[in-house]
């Protein structure tokens, strides 16, 4: 016995793969996604510090968007943060410590969003591409039911699922560029176009001014 337990690591070493138990795998995986930890993020110190984090954020937030958090692996909590656009911060906070964050701010009424485990969305100021690439990551993972949108909170009111899904309708920061940058470059063009018209009132106008500025 006592040299099979010798030779086990030795065996684990030789095919290339580390002798790792699946409870400590688990109780990893959870902490990183879930928020647990424990040490100094469970120490007073540490979750004082949690505080002030969620905070500075929600003074930076445009909107707050809360969903479901469990049955989501490491790796795809991972890739839903890359898929932000710049200036969005996803993030687990535990009901408490985000009560505690909310008190005082414009955003207090989201204390009615604080039902089970939630993954909170701090939109700094693209509301409508992070509510999209939310959306997108949803349906590339196939979470759309498990993991819809719970609610929001913009300016001191708080909306339901159907009420960010609207939000999130509205054109990115994105698609303005291009609207105003098509329409700004569209200007000129119409312009001519109306000037160089043969039987427009505006071409007639500017031929008699001419003629008048001759004579």
């Amino acid at each position: 016995m006592y040299r099979l337990l010798f030779l086990l690591p030795c065996v684990a070493a030789f095919m290339g793969q580390p002798l790792v138990s699946r409870t400590s795998v688990n109780t990893q995986s959870s902490g990183l996604f879930m928020g647990g930890a424990s040490g100094y993020a469970t120490s007073l110190p540490g979750k004082q510090e949690r505080v002030e984090k969620v905070k500075e954020l929600l003074d930076s937030s445009q909107m707050i968007v809360t969903v479901p958090c469990g049955g989501m692996t490491v790796t795809q909590s991972q890739q839903l943060r890359q898929s932000m656009p710049e200036g969005t911060t996803v993030m687990t906070v535990k009901n408490k410590l985000m009560q505690r964050s909310l008190e005082g701010s414009e955003y207090e009424a989201a204390g009615e969003l604080l039902k089970g485990s939630n993954m909170w969305f701090f939109i700094d100021e693209d509301i409508g591409a992070s509510i999209k690439a939310f959306n997108a990551f949803t349906k590339e993972q196939g979470k759309q039911e498990s993991h819809e949108i719970l609610g929001g909170v913009m300016e001191g009111t708080v909306y339901d699922q159907a009420g960010v899904k609207a939000i999130g309708d509205l054109p990115s920061k994105q698609d303005l560029y291009a609207m105003i940058a098509g329409s700004i470059k569209a200007v000129p063009t119409k312009v001519a176009r109306v000037i160089k018209a043969p039987n427009s009132k505006l071409a007639r106008a500017i031929k008699l001014a001419g003629e008048k500025a001759e004579n």
